[in-house]
């Protein structure tokens, strides 16, 4: 067994009796200073530690997302009919997917980017319509000439006015015409206005009649609308609603649909037009849109090689007048990838206030064609996107992000103006990590701390206190 004594040997931190030291005013002085600087000195070291240091770096793209990536978009066009908005893909791979609906929906806005009904739903348009073989013969005139003078006179003295609204320019107005006068011709002689008096066949010009045709919301030709007159007539704009016909343009296929018309209405010609619309159901006819406008929101899925998103106006079987289209818009939100949680992007932010300040660059920006730039107006936006992750100090990835840059131009363009978004992915990714200081490295600090300023300080005193005392001999010495 070790004595006492022998174990007191190896004491590093010997004890002098307290009645052979001695206190003095520059000890304490340089005491209170010393341990002032400790208090702050370790406030400082746990701020420090406590705080989250960041290391960025920049590698080639690994992503685990896929070879495809989410584009979510919420955009509008004041003066972009829902009927025709079609939102298109493609990219340098040869990837060409155009009008998509599965992932997309589009809402009537008027002018002012308010909605004015529910969802509008575009229906299954079939590829490939069906008009008359173009024979050479006599042209017949049946259908009546309407204009902006006796439009609503007509359309609310029949129960149901049948319009094709055209453009004689248009090759596909040209095809439909033909069928159009023979099958008002049979109509007519079928269900005498003036006898029978349930419908009418009539014609726009949009060339001669262009406020008329704005007031209906045509933008493309030919448009054929289908107005009911009674209780369905709309208190806000005093219009009735109407239907839009898309099913084949041949004479027979015309002929057929008015008589489906005519038999869900009374046979009395005073009474009012259709209560009941069941009839209206048929996928060739859909609801007209209600204002000139779309909001068009929703994602898409696009491979990571360079692409264009376009959203124009398209059809198969009608034609646009360029000079008239105007692609003006406003970006409500664009942004790529999965999309962040507020509760993930304050993380982030917390983080690196940086990251997430570039994901959603063109939220809320207005771009308008004011017609100062003239006709065949394209707006370009050019999109350079890099993936940024962040990763915590426990390998733990926290959030993947896509941020991009955007230079927005117009173009003149030769053929119909369009909305185009060019994305540029970057090969490359942002790696941004998460450096957190070990609570090792905080006590060892923190003993270097106390330690240093410690022995500081005693040297400090003994110097001084030294130098005092030297002083007080040579006083002396100088008394004597």
């Amino acid at each position: 067994m070790i004595s006492s004594s022998r174990f007191k040997s190896v004491d590093f931190y010997r004890k002098i009796p307290r009645d052979l030291t001695e206190a003095s005013l520059s000890g304490a002085g340089l005491s209170i200073v010393a341990a002032l600087s400790m208090i702050f000195l370790f406030g400082m070291e746990l701020s420090n530690y406590l705080s989250v240091s960041t290391n960025t770096s920049v590698i080639v793209d690994k992503s685990s997302d896929g070879e495809f990536l989410r584009i979510d978009f919420n955009i509008s066009f004041p003066a972009l009919s829902c009927e025709f908005a079609s939102v298109d893909v493609s990219d340098v791979l040869g990837t060409n997917r155009l009008n998509i609906t599965k992932t997309v929906r589009k809402f009537s806005i008027d002018s002012n980017l308010r909605p004015t009904g529910d969802e509008f739903h575009s229906g299954p348009v079939a590829n490939i319509i069906k008009h008359d073989e173009q024979v050479e013969e006599e042209s017949v005139e049946g259908a009546l000439i309407l204009t902006s003078h006796n439009f609503d006179k007509y359309s609310h003295l029949f129960p149901i006015t049948v319009v094709n609204f055209y453009a004689p320019w248009c090759y596909w107005s040209q095809r439909l015409k033909p069928s159009w006068e023979k099958a008002a011709k049979i109509i007519k002689e079928r269900y005498d206005p003036e006898i029978d008096g349930r419908i009418i066949l009539g014609k726009v010009d949009c060339t001669e009649e262009g406020e008329l045709c704005r007031r209906h919301h045509i933008q493309g030709y030919p448009s054929i609308r289908i107005f009911r007159k009674g209780s369905d007539i709309r208190d806000d704009h005093g219009e009735h609603d109407h239907e839009s016909y898309y099913g084949d343009r041949d004479t027979d296929s015309l002929v057929k649909t008015m008589e489906k018309l005519v038999a869900s209405l009374p046979a009395e010609s005073q009474k009012l037009g259709l209560e009941d619309k069941s009839n209206g159901t048929d996928n060739r006819k859909r609801p007209a849109p209600l204002a000139g406008g779309c909001r068009i929101e929703g994602y898409v899925r696009v491979k990571k090689v360079p692409g264009d998103l376009i959203i124009s106006a398209r059809s198969d079987a009608h034609s646009f007048d360029a000079s008239q289209m105007n692609m003006s818009h406003v970006v409500h939100h664009l942004s790529f990838g999965r999309k962040l949680s507020p509760r993930v992007l304050s993380d982030v932010k917390r983080i690196l206030p940086y990251v997430g300040s570039s994901h959603d660059r063109l939220n809320g920006r207005s771009f308008i064609n004011t017609r100062d730039l003239g006709a065949n107006v394209t707006m370009e936006h050019y999109l350079q996107i890099v993936k940024t992750e962040v990763i915590t100090g426990k390998d733990y990835k926290l959030v993947e992000e896509y941020e991009y840059t955007a230079h927005s131009s117009v173009a003149q363009s030769l053929h119909i103006p369009v909305a185009k978004f060019h994305l540029e992915l970057s090969p490359m990714q942002v790696l941004i990590t998460e450096n957190q200081k070990s609570f090792s490295h905080f006590i060892t600090n923190v003993c270097a701390i106390i330690g240093g300023i410690f022995t500081v300080a005693g040297i400090l005193d003994s110097i001084l206190h030294n130098t005092i005392r030297i002083m007080k001999k040579v006083e002396l010495g100088k008394n004597f």
